[in-house]
């Protein structure tokens, strides 16, 4: 017998091979997109506490009640936005099964899905096995922002989704309320949906404000938001992530995500929901990642690559061009095994392989790790 693979042109992830990468060399791992610290002690408390008073069977399918009310109340005291909590609120098994779901929900075979380039590998994959058909914008360089003309162009009468990311990962870049309300008007008069991956919604930095879709009254009505607090509380490792959608998408939404995961960890999601009591919690936390983000630009002025301070999420681009043309992949591979510091290579977000000879950094990790880092960078590579 022969399997025909529905996904012919995807093997490992870049994430998987750098990380082993990383520990087979015993090198520092920038990598992939995790915290290199724990979370908060009181957080093991919490879940301590849980599993021992027997909260260890299955949790409702759209997630814990009180749970999804603490999520409510964050996006209102945030945004000043209300959601449902038991109508437009529902808790997943982290922020990919979240995005996997929405595309799922509204794609059709056929249906054409824009997506903006260098875009998150699990972005391409969930449209192609919904049967529909990837459409790539390419961002604007250097600051990454996104070339509206390119992305009105692109839209067709086929065009039944737009896939968002902000905080953007890799680039960094955050929208602002101009994006926004291009977007709103591109698609006030046709039937097209947005998802938007929204993880990093608490990293922002140098006074810039995340602006999520629902703050739009009419992007508000077409998005699927989806969030993590994998990434604002440092447990990337329990995979608790959230959708918020109006009611009418969230029926879909819950309609497929109850046959992929169903429900996600009980006690996990009742030690966040008392965790989530105390708002500095969750408000603080970009000038936590503000402080690393500028513990490692001055770190990368003793290097010789070039770069601009990231706006948001808690990864930093570097560009090599002036000193070579290796490609990214190579580079990323031979940083790892000559200087001992495992990083990504950006061609890997871009469905072309396109090499604008960048490299990305994860800085969220403790400050010791990081200048050791940094001290290794400056090593000579070329």
């Amino acid at each position: 017998m022969t399997l025909s693979s529905k996904l012919p042109d995807v093997g490992t992830t870049i994430f998987t091979v750098m990380s082993k990468l990383a520990t087979d060399l015993n090198a520092i791992n920038l990598a992939q997109g995790f915290p290199g610290f724990d979370c908060y002690p009181y957080l093991h408390d919490l879940v301590t506490y849980y599993v021992s008073e027997g909260y260890n069977q299955y949790a409702p399918m759209s997630g814990v009640p009180i749970f999804k009310k603490r999520i409510a109340e964050k996006t209102n005291l945030v945004y000043d936005v209300q959601f449902d909590p038991e109508k437009e609120v529902t808790v997943v098994s982290g922020a990919t099964e979240a995005l996997f779901a929405a595309v799922t929900a509204v794609v059709r075979p056929g249906d054409e899905v824009i997506l903006l380039e260098p875009s998150y590998d699990s972005y391409a994959p969930a449209v192609v096995l919904n049967g529909g058909v990837p459409v790539y914008v390419p961002l604007r360089l250097p600051d990454f922002s996104v070339d509206w003309d390119r992305v009105k162009s692109a839209i067709t009468d086929k065009t039944r989704l737009i896939m968002v990311n902000t905080p953007h990962n890799p680039c960094g870049y955050v929208w602002t309320q101009n994006d926004l309300d291009t977007l709103a008007e591109l698609i006030q008069d046709r039937e097209i949906y947005v998802v938007s991956d929204e993880v990093y919604e608490h990293i922002t930095f140098d006074g810039r404000k995340h602006l999520p879709m629902f703050s739009h009254p009419l992007l508000k009505e077409r998005s699927f938001v989806c969030g993590s607090f994998g990434k604002t509380f440092h447990i990337t490792g329990w995979k608790i992530g959230y959708c918020l959608a109006p009611e009418k998408l969230t029926v879909e939404f819950r309609k497929i995500h109850q046959f992929l995961t169903f429900s996600t960890a009980t006690p996990l999601q009742y030690a966040l929901a008392d965790f989530m009591m105390e708002p500095s919690r969750y408000l603080h936390l970009n000038g936590f990642y503000n402080r690393k983000r500028d513990i490692f630009c001055r770190g990368l002025m003793d290097t010789a690559f070039e770069f601009t301070p990231a706006h948001g999420s808690f990864f930093q681009l570097v560009s090599y061009g002036h000193l070579s043309q290796e490609p990214d992949y190579d580079l990323a591979i031979r940083m790892t095994k000559e200087i001992g510091v495992a990083c990504i290579p950006v061609s890997v977000f871009y469905h072309d392989r396109t090499d604008h000879k960048l490299l990305r950094f994860c800085f969220a990790k403790d400050d010791a790790v990081l200048e050791k880092a940094l001290k290794l960078l400056q090593k000579p590579l070329f």
